[in-house]
C-alpha cells in the first residue's frame, strides 16, 4: 500500500515536479536568497573601498605622523628608532618664540591675498573677454594656457632668469628706459614681489578656464533681456554676470588659496625664503627647520605645517558657512 501511494505521488508530481517539489525547492532557495547580502548595499561598500583605502594611506595616515611630529622631540636618532619623548604642546611654543614667525606669516598672508587678488582680477577680465566668442579666440585661450601647463621647476627657474640682476631679460629691458638695475631677487625690498609676480603669471590661466566655464552657464537670454532695457556693458557685468558667477568664483577663490597658501618650490627655486627672512613663507620655513639643516627640528617643522592645515581648514569652514547662507 505504501508503494502504491509512494507511485500516485509521483504521478502526481510529473516529470517536470509538481506542486510539493516546487513548493520545496522555493523553500530552499529562500534560504539561499536570504544569505546573500543586500545588493546595493554590498555594491556601495565595494566602489567607496578603493577610496576610503587611498584616502587613509595618503592623507589620513600622513597627517596622523605629522600630528605626531609635531607633540614630540624628535631627532635624527629617535626619527629612526621611533623612541622620541612626548613633547605636548612645546614645539608650538618655540614656533611661536622664534623671530621668524612674524615675518613668515606677514609674507605668507601677503603673498597668498595678493596672488589670489590679482589672478582672479585678470582671470575674470579675460574670460568676459574670451566670452564674446571672436576670430582666434579658441587659438589665443589655448596659449594662455602654456603657464599652467608647464611643470613649475621650469617656470621658476625661467623667472629666476628673466629677473637675474646682471644678465636678465628684465633689467636689461628697464636699461633701455635709462633705469638701473634692479636686485629683484637679492634685496629684500624686492625678492617677495619677485616671487608674487611669478605666481600670478601661473596662476592666471586656472582662474581665466574655471570662469570661463562658468560664464557658458549663463543663459543667453538675460543678456539679450538686458540689451533690449539698454543696460550698458557695466551694468550688465554688475547686474548680471558677476551674481550669477558667485558660486563659481567662490570655489575658485578658496581654491587658489588653498594651493597658493601651500607653494613651496616657486618660491625656494628663486629665492630660497631669502635674502634673511624677506621672502620666507610659512611652506618654506617647516621645509627649513625639518630638511633644511644638519640638525634637523622636525617637531617645529611639524608644528608649522599643521598651522597651515589648520589655516586652510578654517577657510574652508568659511566657504561652507558662506555657501549655506547664500542657498538659505
Amino acid at each position: 500500500m505504501a508503494t502504491v501511494n509512494t507511485l500516485l505521488r509521483r504521478a502526481d508530481d510529473g516529470p517536470s515536479g509538481g506542486p510539493r517539489a516546487r513548493a520545496a525547492a522555493s523553500r530552499r532557495s529562500g534560504r539561499r536568497a536570504r544569505k546573500v547580502p543586500s545588493s546595493p548595499r554590498f555594491t556601495a561598500w565595494a566602489f567607496l573601498a578603493p577610496l576610503v583605502a587611498y584616502l587613509g594611506a595618503f592623507y589620513v595616515y600622513p597627517l596622523y605622523r605629522n600630528v605626531d611630529l609635531s607633540l614630540k622631540n624628535y631627532t635624527v636618532r629617535s626619527f629612526v628608532r621611533g623612541d622620541a619623548p612626548f613633547a605636548g604642546l612645546d614645539n608650538y611654543r618655540q614656533v611661536f618664540d622664534d623671530p621668524t614667525f612674524v615675518p613668515a606669516l606677514v609674507n605668507t598672508l601677503l603673498f597668498t591675498v595678493g596672488s589670489i587678488a590679482v589672478q582672479y582680477g585678470l582671470g575674470l577680465a579675460l574670460a568676459v573677454f574670451f566670452n564674446r566668442h571672436f576670430r582666434l579666440s579658441a587659438t589665443l585661450r589655448a596659449l594662455f594656457l602654456v603657464p599652467w601647463l608647464l611643470p613649475l621647476i621650469v617656470s621658476a627657474s625661467t623667472w629666476a632668469w628673466m629677473l637675474n640682476t646682471e644678465s636678465g631679460v628684465v633689467n636689461h629691458f628697464l636699461s633701455t628706459l635709462g633705469t638701473g638695475p634692479v636686485d629683484w631677487l637679492t634685496s629684500p625690498t624686492w625678492s617677495l614681489a619677485s616671487v608674487l609676480i611669478a605666481n600670478i603669471w601661473i596662476g592666471i590661466p586656472f582662474n581665466l578656464v574655471i570662469l570661463y566655464s562658468g560664464l557658458q552657464n549663463i543663459p543667453g537670454e538675460l543678456y539679450e533681456a538686458a540689451a533690449l532695457d539698454g543696460a550698458g556693458s557695466w551694468q550688465t557685468f554688475r547686474r548680471i554676470t558677476f551674481p550669477l558667477l558667485r558660486p563659481v568664483s567662490a570655489i575658485t577663490l578658496l581654491l587658489g588659496f588653498v594651493y597658493t597658501l601651500k607653494v613651496f618650490d616657486l618660491v625656494w627655486i628663486m629665492t630660497r625664503g631669502g635674502p634673511g627672512t624677506s621672502s620666507t613663507t610659512l611652506a618654506t620655513w617647516s621645509y627649513q627647520l625639518g630638511f633644511g639643516s644638519m640638525l634637523p627640528h622636525f617637531g617645529p617643522g611639524a608644528a608649522v605645517g599643521n598651522l597651515l592645515i589648520l589655516i586652510a581648514f578654517a577657510f574652508g569652514l568659511l566657504h561652507l558657512y558662506t555657501q549655506r547662507r547664500q542657498q538659505a
